[in-house]
């Protein structure tokens, strides 16, 4: 996120500038302090600077107290209007200019949404708000924001730039650097809290990635190998260490991201937006792919794992608007595999879409557990289901026991 500010004697200029905007559809008045707001949408110019006027007395001890900043995240970085408003609250407040009055505007006249922010430099009494060192101080702000909500490093930016995200492509070859790029392109900005959930992000780029355990004199180890894979997620070429992209992809790093974006989803309670979006959608459509492909306009992408026979048993919703990877059923029921299998594909008459089965591995209480079933194997090669995947979730668990107990009943009748 870059941060310019500009200071002069314009006040007028400088809300005419933006409210214009406003005023024209091309931007929103997201928030005002100490300055009258009707709530209508639009933005009274002369009445704003009457406003702000109040606040400069007669004898102002500066030549330019009007500031009068812009401040532009990443063009990667979705960010919803109450994020944009928290942001420039924190922004103004860590800068020394809380208390002042001040409005902010969001431009949305070109594709790069950003905010304006219109503010005074001098206290009621004119006296001049300390801005020594300003710009520098501003540069920190932004960057502690951007580690606070996840967003693009201005640094990064460039970086993109110069390296674009774009799926890997096998037989182009230099898959290291393919991959190495798609890693660089996602590291900061998503928050995942499994290997499964990372999977999921890392498969829209033609990328998987595996556990890897063993032993060296004595000591255990565990690491990460990456390999790129097909448009089907079948794995491609050969697989790469992560100590050849270096030490932030490798396993200890991983485990740390997850712990802290852990608690960044819960805190700032990331799922609650996904959900919203997710629930609406399936409000609108009862076919899957049209689901999807409506998602994907919102911002979200998901990622479903199936059977051969295309019967869903995972789901991970990727929010590219606040980096957030979530598997659906962290996100309700309502959003599990199963309840997506069955909006998708509601039941023929007289046909359960599930039977009652008991599990192999469950004690014989009597009772019996409501499973999924299908005569398929389960499809993919991925290891989502492996005890060094820690992404199953206990419905994926569920599934793959029913499929184990039904393959190892069709054993026994061979032998017979």
């Amino acid at each position: 996120m870059v941060a310019k500010i500009n200071v002069g004697n314009s006040l007028y200029g400088a809300l005419a500038y933006n409210g214009e905007k406003v005023n024209e559809g091309q931007g929103r008045l997201l928030l005002t302090h100490k300055i009258f707001d009707d709530g209508t949408g639009t933005f009274d110019i002369r009445r704003a600077a009457e406003d702000f006027t109040r606040y400069l007395p007669e004898q102002v001890r500066t030549s330019k107290p009007v500031v009068h900043i812009s401040l532009n995240p990443h063009p990667d970085d979705r960010l919803t209007d109450t994020e944009l408003t928290a942001i420039a609250e924190e922004y103004l407040a860590r800068l020394g200019y809380g208390n002042q009055p001040y409005a902010v505007f969001k431009h949305e006249d070109i594709d790069r949404h950003h905010l304006h922010i219109v503010t005074l430099c001098v206290d009621e009494q004119g006296k001049k708000i300390g801005d020594s060192f300003i710009r520098r101080r501003s540069k920190n702000i932004t960057r502690t924001l951007e580690q606070q909500y996840g967003l693009h490093t201005a640094e990064r930016k460039r970086q993109t730039q110069a390296e674009p995200l774009r799926t890997v492509d096998a037989a182009a070859g230099d898959v290291k650097r393919q991959i190495g790029n798609v890693l660089k392109g996602i590291s900061g900005r998503y928050k995942f809290q499994t290997l499964g959930e990372y999977r999921a992000l890392l498969s829209l780029y033609n990328v998987t990635v595996e556990e890897c355990r063993g032993e060296v004199r004595g000591r255990e180890y565990r690491g990460f190998v990456y390999s790129a894979t097909d448009d089907r997620g079948a794995k491609v070429g050969t697989p790469l260490k992560a100590s050849r992209f270096g030490k932030r992809y490798g396993y200890e790093a991983f485990e740390r991201w997850c712990a802290a974006s852990k608690e960044q989803i819960k805190e700032r309670k990331l799922g609650d937006m996904v959900k919203a979006t997710a629930m609406a959608a399936l409000r609108r459509t009862k076919d899957r792919a049209e689901f999807i492909a409506l998602m994907k306009a919102k911002g979200v992408d998901i990622v479903l794992r199936k059977t051969d026979t295309g019967r869903i048993y995972g789901a991970t919703f990727i929010d590219h608007r606040t980096g957030c990877v979530l598997n659906g059923s962290r996100l309700g029921k309502e959003l599990s595999a199963n309840a997506l299998q069955t909006h998708f594909e509601p039941p023929r008459p007289g046909i359960p879409v599930s039977i009652s089965l008991p599990l192999s591995d469950t004690p014989d209480t009597g009772q019996q557990v409501q499973t999924p079933f299908d005569d398929d194997t389960i499809a993919g090669g991925w290891g989502l289901f492996t005890a060094e995947g820690g992404a199953t979730d206990a419905e994926e668990q569920a599934f793959m026991r029913e499929m184990q107990r039904r393959k190892k009943k069709r054993r026994n009748k061979r032998k017979i």
